[in-house]
């Protein structure tokens, strides 16, 4: 991929584009979230390497299509220059009527235009009761009120 490097972005203009980041995903709309990709970014999730936001999107729609109950909480882990390390943690309900929590690190790149021309991700989940859950709001974007990554105990 040829460098095409945005100077540097703010701790607080990181922060705004990871909780859009977030509030894309919570909604589920492969679309919505593929828009804040560079037309021709690469992804690394997890063991499957993704190139431009068609296949984005067509990974998106497998991957959710098999999740229920999906939130996700996005965290600013550190920002230098147009990169953006991303802390995360999601959980959903699989086919088989079981809870998942996963976590994760994302580290982006950014393109001149502010859009993500690089994401690598790296992913760990595992099985959890119902019980245990801690992302309990109603579907769509976490709201504002609701406690941060952080904020948990793990």
């Amino acid at each position: 991929m040829a460098s095409s490097r945005v100077s540097s972005i703010s701790w607080e203009a990181a922060a705004a584009k990871v909780r859009g980041s977030e509030d894309s995903w919570n909604i589920r709309d492969p679309e919505l979230v593929a828009r804040d990709y560079a037309i021709d970014s690469f992804w690394r999730s997890r063991i499957e390497f993704l190139s431009g936001r068609a296949a984005i999107e067509t990974f998106l729609r497998r991957e959710w299509a098999k999740f229920a109950e999906y939130r996700r909480i996005h965290e600013l882990w550190a920002v230098t220059g147009n990169r953006i390390a991303v802390r995360f943690s999601y959980e959903y309900l699989n086919e088989r009527g079981d809870w998942h929590r996963a976590y994760g690190n994302e580290n982006w790149e950014l393109d001149r235009d502010g859009l993500i021309r690089l994401r690598v991700a790296s992913i760990n989940e595992h099985v959890i009761l119902e019980a245990q859950r801690m992302f309990r709001w109603p579907e769509g974007p976490r709201p504002d009120d609701h406690p941060e990554l952080s904020d948990f105990d793990f």
